[in-house]
């Protein structure tokens, strides 16, 4: 019933691109508050063959070490994702998770630390690297909140977001107007925060990300460089 209601939800709220997308490669400096070294991250939208685009993270750190990797493709002005594949190592117990949406049989199959799943797959459901996209082109779209139907280990999970406002970041590449945005979470259930700054100038590139997790241990992404369609992305000009 409750996978139903969720399903039934999504169907009057698609993720949908109010532009169409633009290649993107970003670095950033990634910092652990409880760890006395940096490590980097990065994060890049290109396009493959045959119309799909493959959306990628990585971060590495002397003691850690993940990637995230999506292709998706883009129908009707909507986000589908076609793969997703997650490794983590180093920082806790290893992690891998792999995804499958198969749109022909309307389903998501993969395997999550060992264990099957098999989900039903409709059209809105994201996985959870291309839900971040959308996000990026729901805020460059004006939205104030937004709401996602995400894959989550072997569930269906809501992620929703808003809007906190305006604020200049600074960056290697100098200051950078960008808007702030906040996981929203019911605090009864989880004391996790994220916070995510996404460059207005950049077709709203990513920034800055910064994360508690439930044990109060600390992450932050703050950006080195990067490209937008081509071009370097600056700060602002005196």
């Amino acid at each position: 019933m409750r996978r139903a209601l969720l399903f039934a939800l999504a169907l009057f709220s698609l993720p949908a691109l109010a532009a169409e997308l633009k290649p993107f490669s970003a670095s950033y400096t990634a910092d652990w508050k409880q760890l006395p070294v940096s490590g980097t991250a990065s994060r890049s939208l290109e396009a493959v063959d045959n119309g799909l685009w493959k959306l990628s993270f990585q971060a590495s750190m002397l003691v850690a070490s993940l990637s995230e990797q999506s292709t998706l493709r883009v129908e009707n002005a909507a986000l589908l994702p076609q793969t997703y594949l997650y490794e983590r190592s180093g920082l806790g117990k290893s992690k891998k998770v792999e995804q499958d949406f198969d749109w022909n049989a309307k389903q998501v199959l993969g395997n999550d630390r060992g264990t099957a799943v098999r989900l039903p797959l409709n059209r809105g459901l994201l996985d959870k690297s291309t839900y971040q996209l959308a996000l990026q082109y729901d805020v460059a779209a004006g939205k104030k909140s937004m709401s996602y139907q995400v894959v989550d280990g072997d569930d269906i999970e809501t992620y929703d977001f808003r809007v906190l406002g305006e604020e200049v970041v600074s960056t290697e590449v100098g200051s950078v107007d960008a808007i702030k945005v906040e996981r929203v979470r019911d605090p009864t259930q989880s004391n996790r925060k994220t916070v995510l700054w996404f460059a207005k100038d950049w077709n709203y590139l990513l920034v800055r990300l910064h994360q508690v997790e439930k044990d109060g241990k600390e992450y932050q992404i703050m950006l080195k460089n990067g490209t937008v369609d081509g071009k370097t992305v600056l700060g602002l000009t005196e």
